[in-house]
């Protein structure tokens, strides 16, 4: 009897409480919506906010963009390359040091908007994020391959060329 009756409650929860998510197709990319049931007993705290306020993200991507195009390095991460705020942030940081190039930086973690603008700019998750010359290069784990190969002097030749000769 037990078994039934607890059977039935979570059925009931399961039928009333729970989200229902739904995805699209969009753009090449997988997008998600949660809709969250009318409730009377859910705090305001606990239901869904739009992250990044509509009319802000144009702004935010121009942002992003002037970033990149500015800074021949540029890295989006957790901190800022004084003191980073998590591991692969602080490697892709001491990676970048050894060629000893100027670097743009910005904490993502200081503005969530930036966060989420810089995400759907590069189309990539997650961070550190690092462009050179305008190019999308990737995380901590791409930039540490590419000097152990070789291939990260060879793209940032030009650039600490380019800053010695102004």
């Amino acid at each position: 009897m037990a078994a039934a009756l607890s059977s039935r409650f979570l059925n009931t929860v399961r039928s009333t409480r729970l989200a229902s998510v739904s995805s699209i197709y969009q753009n090449g990319m997988m997008r998600y919506s949660t809709t969250v049931p009318s409730d009377s007993d859910t705090h305001d705290d606990f239901k869904p906010t739009q992250k990044v306020p509509s009319g802000s993200t144009d702004s935010l991507k121009d942002l992003v963009e002037n970033d990149v195009k500015e800074n021949p390095v540029m890295i989006y991460m957790k901190g800022v390359p004084e003191a980073p705020q998590c591991g692969f942030s602080s490697l892709a940081v001491r990676v970048l040091q050894q060629y000893n190039v100027p670097v743009g930086a910005r904490n993502i973690l200081a503005d969530p908007e930036i966060k989420e603008a810089v995400k759907s700019f590069s189309h990539w998750p997650t961070f550190p994020q690092i462009f050179i010359k305008g190019e999308f290069i990737g995380g901590s784990d791409i930039i540490l391959n590419m000097h152990k190969e070789g291939e990260l002097e060879e793209k940032l030749k030009d650039v600490s060329a380019n800053q010695k000769s102004q």
